[in-house]
């Protein structure tokens, strides 16, 4: 069911909220589009987009319309762009062949925690990785090509272990010890070496 059917006459009058960044047009045409019989993925767009407006957060969107943090985000960006009009020109086939932008988001989603985008675990894993992908791209593909297309980037799912973490947070530091100036007012000795030479 609809987050507006049951209130687009109060949201299509323009007192009664201060609108953030639509145009009364522009608020005007997506409420008239949501009175049509429109895909759902097509209707949460315009839903995030109103629902901003009005100065709802996202983090309260993303509750009301059950959609992911990052689907809100790129919606409320557009509205903000001032492109509300473009609702309806990202596609939301399934096209079956992975593309550019699915490897670069890939990519970006991997190189940072679930949790930057709403969720409570905090390491991804390749069945996440092509749910989360599915909803916010369109294209559908297995967990086990999700794993074929990490390994050909030269990426996993998996964590570092804190001994790797350790030994790479190590490379480039280096110590350097002084004593304190004896009776004679002279230094005796300075040491300077590199931890990770050191450590093998």
């Amino acid at each position: 069911m609809s987050y507006y059917s049951s209130q687009d006459e109060s949201f299509d009058n323009a007192s009664t909220h201060e609108s953030k960044f639509l145009t009364p047009f522009q608020r005007k045409v997506l409420l008239k589009n949501l009175q049509a019989e429109l895909q759902p993925e097509y209707r949460r767009r315009i839903e995030i987009m109103l629902l901003a407006d009005k100065g709802i957060p996202q983090s309260h969107i993303c509750k009301i319309l059950s959609c992911s943090q990052e689907m809100a985000r790129y919606w409320i960006a557009v509205a903000e762009a001032g492109l509300a009009h473009k609702w309806n020109e990202r596609p939301i086939g399934r096209p079956k062949t992975v593309n550019h932008q699915y490897l670069e988001r890939l990519k970006e989603l991997v190189s940072r925690s679930p949790r930057d985008y709403g969720y409570a675990f905090s390491s991804w894993t390749s069945q996440w990785l092509s749910k989360h992908l599915a909803q916010e791209l369109g294209i559908e593909i297995s967990d086990r090509h999700i794993n074929r297309l990490l390994k050909q980037m030269g990426l996993s799912t998996k964590q570092k272990s804190t001994k790797q973490q350790a030994t790479e947070s190590l490379k480039d530091a280096g110590i350097r010890i002084c004593d304190l100036q004896s009776n004679n007012g002279q230094s005796n000795f300075l040491w300077s070496f590199n931890l990770a030479q050191t450590n093998h």
